[in-house]
């Protein structure tokens, strides 16, 4: 059974605002495969891609379907905000939610303060000021399928990336309502997704006390101006911008205020890069140091062309892409057309908000009948920009400058 928006928000309106998605037998979200005229596998070897429509989203490439895994077209990313249907998907137990009946559905803030708190949806969104923020987010393994040599986990290529606006309410804000008691070193996020046997340890992330009141992070109900597609998160989630989606917490449940550093697989084993710049490490010596994985490094990426369009000589090639940081701020994006031997400045747009990408643009117009090997590179304002080289035993973190080669006929 496919659900067009308007069901799913019309549903809701007569439901209470509550979230239903189709179940299969087995217990995963229904999934329908294309049937539009697109192939189901298209590609060769290791670029093989299943195309996917799950509910709520339009064709996007799965790289697995329990826990779905699916990764965004690049042509998407030619606006500024990503569509909520083409948003990428990224759960870790095949446990997701399918159905959110927003009568009963509460987030707790519990641990270590003075007055718990079991906050309703209405909650969130009527007790605590709204903030509008423009955020980009990342799989940490974002461009894994790109590394030499490769490394295991989802071979994900550019598209494990999205921008986009929401609405939500401050977690400081929540924190302050609830009293975070002294000693408090760290702040745990669930969600209500279940691991798949007892002993599996729950998906469950921390920040630091003064990272959690920093203002920055928020709890979002608002995605693009609609309520959050379920494989997004609905009904809340938190956002925490300039940080890898490892961090984004889907359908947030729980939040811990804690006296002792949280320790799990997810902490102490998942998600951690070396200790060195970069996040890099010879793939013969591994380094023994490591760290969890935080903040965005330093990165542009190109969206036109595609390897796959065939360019002609003479013709004007328009050559976009965008860059991302911390938040730093990106100061400048160069692209080369010869493989790095010179490079020129691209146009950047407007900054769309500090934890936004910034998008890129430059005219090129090849004046040979043979491949070229283009090349971008993006630096901030901190001075932070790409290495020509990365690895690490993860693949998180990826910032090595992009080739992308291209064939030029007459």
């Amino acid at each position: 059974m496919k659900y067009a928006r308007r069901d799913f928000l019309k549903t809701a309106g007569a439901l209470g605002f509550s979230a239903f998605l189709a179940v299969c037998k087995s217990g995963s979200i229904a999934r329908t495969v294309i049937d539009a005229g697109v192939p189901e596998t298209k590609g060769m070897g290791l670029n093989l891609r299943t195309w996917a429509r799950y509910p709520e989203k339009t064709d996007l490439m799965m790289l697995a379907d329990r826990p779905p895994l699916l990764e965004t077209p690049l042509h998407y990313f030619l606006e500024d905000l990503t569509p909520n249907n083409a948003y990428f998907v990224r759960w870790h137990y095949a446990g997701v939610p399918t159905h959110v009946d927003l009568r009963t559905f509460r987030t707790q803030v519990i641990g270590a303060v003075d007055r718990p708190l079991q906050l309703s949806f209405d909650d969130l969104r009527t007790k605590f000021e709204a903030v509008t923020m423009t955020a980009f987010s990342q799989c940490s393994g974002n461009s894994r399928s790109f590394i030499q040599p490769r490394v295991p986990g989802a071979q994900w290529s550019d598209g494990a990336m999205g921008n986009a606006r929401y609405v939500g309410a401050r977690l400081k804000d929540v924190l302050n309502a609830a009293g975070v008691k002294a000693g408090a070193v760290e702040v745990s996020f669930r969600g209500v997704d279940q691991p798949p046997l007892q002993a599996s340890p729950h998906f469950e992330k921390p920040l630091t006390i003064d990272h959690a009141l920093s203002g920055d992070p928020i709890i979002i109900y608002e995605m693009n101006g609609q309520p959050l597609p379920m494989l997004n998160g609905f009904p809340v989630r938190l956002v925490v911008p300039g940080w890898f989606a490892t961090y984004w917490v889907k359908c947030l449940s729980e939040i811990t205020v804690r006296t002792e550093p949280l320790h799990n697989f997810w902490v102490d084993t998942a998600y951690r890069v070396p200790t060195t710049p970069g996040y890099n490490e010879d793939p013969q010596h591994p380094s023994e140091q490591s760290t969890p994985i935080t903040r965005h490094l330093t990165r542009a990426v190109f969206v036109t062309p595609e390897a796959s369009v065939q360019l002609k000589r003479g013709a004007p090639v328009d050559i976009q892409g965008m860059a991302v940081d911390d938040g730093t701020g990106i100061r400048r994006v160069e692209v080369s057309t010869d493989g790095g031997r010179t490079w020129a400045d691209a146009a950047l747009d407007q900054v769309i908000d500090k934890y936004s990408w910034r998008r890129w643009r430059m005219n090129w117009s090849p004046t040979e009948v043979r491949g070229y090997s283009l090349q971008c590179r993006a630096t901030n304002a901190a001075g932070e920009t790409q290495s020509t080289y990365q690895w690490n035993h993860g693949g998180y973190g990826c910032n090595v400058i992009q080739t992308l080669d291209v064939e030029v006929l007459a």
